[in-house]
């Protein structure tokens, strides 16, 4: 996510990446319109390919040498090791992370580019803290729009074109969403576009962490323009503070097995019992390191792609609407968009335990059907959890009942464990 989000391979978004390595073709070297004749001065060729960036609408963009990135190979060893990716095992499947030759063996220089996208609404920040609100639940900024693999690569592959021509010659060009095995906020940060923040995510000065990184690896060699951004998180730690699940081991240090995002995408299975209450109404992803960033303030409006723009089904989803959703209506709703990382069942979970986090007795009723009808013991089973969250005569009956007759051990478990949770006298 390019997500730029907490996890190494989520530079936003937040989004979690699909469990494969992104191997495609190389941009195929395109003929110069005109003889090129000399070609254009060197210190012309950065601000020309950055006035071009900027018109395709992404914010900053960097120039990195390609050499190895073996300080963040270090880290990201070192979190490997201490196994905090959790099941996310195609982080450590061999691939050479720091080597952007990996991907283009005759790479020069790496295009680090940065999208903006809109940030969490004040509607969803005050959906969040009332646990009593309407039945609704929360998606990722990064994922309420297009699918941002599609828009970020076409943007990329645009970018390309305009090298072509600013060079005046055939390029050789790779072009890296989060799916590439590529260190992504390493490479901002050495191409000047951001800094790394106590969050893990990148931070852009002036327009925050609401950002999505690219890369567009090339074969020539442009010459940096840019310095380093210094960190600027200073003693502010409100990130690590309002983390709802506790995830962060310290300051840069995310543990993604606690985190709301790895929680409710990742995580293919049940959701560890002691961390559904933090879910909260989140049904896919977590904005809230995001949400209490002082870089994201700002009383003037943020640049942001319209291509990201939120689609009305994503923008407050019915938390009833997801958990009885039928396949055609899953196909529907995730159709373009970065909620095809989770399949039906893991959904129709997470709305479970969101409805169970509500306090609202209106979700007793579909939390019921789900406990009785649902095919999947997995969504059963968090049905079961929920209606033990929100009590009442109904919800114990048909705890009872589940757990009477449930052919599922697991659906059986849970509404022992619920039925067994103290209550108020």
């Amino acid at each position: 996510m390019l997500s730029n989000g907490g996890l190494p391979t989520r530079d936003r978004g937040g989004l979690f990446p699909k469990d494969t390595t992104e191997r495609k073709p190389l941009m195929p070297p395109l003929p110069a319109e005109s003889p090129s004749g000399s070609g254009p001065e060197p210190e012309d060729v950065a601000t020309r390919i950055r006035d071009a960036a900027i018109a395709l609408g992404f914010a900053r963009v960097g120039f990195v040498p390609v050499e190895r990135f073996d300080e963040a190979d270090l880290r990201l060893q070192t979190w490997l090791d201490a196994g905090r990716h959790g099941h996310m095992a195609y982080l450590a499947n061999g691939d050479d992370r720091a080597e952007p030759r990996a991907l283009l063996d005759n790479a020069r220089t790496v295009i680090s580019v940065a999208l903006p996208y809109r940030g969490a609404s004040s509607v969803a920040l005050r959906r969040d803290r009332d646990a009593t609100t309407p039945l609704v639940g929360s998606v990722a900024a990064y994922a309420v729009g297009t699918d941002y693999h599609r828009v970020l690569k076409d943007k990329l592959w645009a970018l390309g074109r305009a090298c072509k021509a600013i060079l005046g010659r055939p390029v050789a060009a790779r072009a890296c969403v989060d799916t590439a095995p590529m260190l992504e906020r390493e490479a901002a940060r050495r191409g000047g576009v951001g800094f790394i923040g106590k969050s893990t995510m990148a931070i852009v000065p002036g327009v925050g962490t609401y950002v999505l990184l690219g890369e567009l690896l090339v074969d020539a060699e442009i010459t940096p323009d840019h310095v380093e951004v210094r960190a600027g998180c200073g003693r502010c730690t409100a990130c690590l503070d309002a983390c709802p699940s506790g995830a962060f081991v310290g300051p840069y240090v995310l543990d993604a097995r606690r985190c709301v995002s790895y929680l409710t995408i990742e995580t293919r299975g049940a959701i560890p019992a002691e961390l559904r209450r933090a879910v909260g109404a989140r049904v896919f992803g977590c904005d809230v390191c995001q949400d209490v960033c002082p870089f994201n303030a700002s009383e003037s409006p943020r640049p942001a792609a319209p291509e990201l723009a939120a689609h009305p089904a994503l923008d407050q989803p019915s938390l009833v609407g997801l958990l009885e959703l039928t396949s055609t209506g899953y196909r529907k709703l995730v159709r373009r968009t970065a909620l095809r990382r989770v399949g039906r069942p893991q959904l129709q979970r997470n709305a479970a335990v969101a409805l169970g986090n509500s306090g609202n007795p209106d979700a007793v009723a579909p939390l019921v059907r789900a406990l009785e009808n649902d095919k999947s013991p997995l969504v059963r089973g968090h049905a079961a959890w929920a209606l033990g969250e929100l009590g009442g005569e109904t919800a114990l009956r048909a705890l009872d009942h589940a757990l009477a007759t449930d052919a599922d051990e697991s659906v059986r478990n849970e509404a022992r464990a619920a039925l067994e949770k103290p209550r108020a006298s």
